[in-house]
């Protein structure tokens, strides 16, 4: 069981910036990757950013240049960096974490913190 704890969000104006944090409760390397996701009202969950235990960073086009996903191993944490956050980044924010368990993947996920972009 990995249990993960986000902090960092609410409200920000258009231009601003945050930082999300996510604690895993097993050192990140342990897992096979951890990521962020996001889902705004009536849309479905979308990957935001990835980044895989030997793998390259991955980040959804609408973020690039903006959003940096990045890790402390000593922590076991994954953040998120938000720069010139826009009103259409406005969502709940959810880290994952995935993990080999034989033949399976398994997802985890965390409770989610909001992120509001608003003038």
């Amino acid at each position: 069981q990995v249990q993960l704890v986000e902090s960092g969000g609410g409200l920000v104006q258009p231009g601003g910036s945050l930082r999300l944090s996510c604690a895993a409760s097993v050192s990140i390397f342990s897992l096979n990757a951890m990521g962020w996701y996001r889902q705004a009202p009536g849309k479905q969950r979308e990957l935001v950013a990835s980044i895989p235990n030997g793998g390259r960073l991955n980040y959804a086009d609408s973020v690039k240049g903006r959003f940096t996903i990045s890790r402390d191993s000593a922590k076991n944490t994954v953040y998120l960096q938000m720069n010139s956050l826009k009103p259409e980044d406005t969502a709940v924010y959810y880290c994952n974490a995935v993990v080999s368990r034989g033949i399976s993947l398994l997802n985890y996920w965390g409770q989610g913190t909001q992120v509001t972009v608003s003038s």
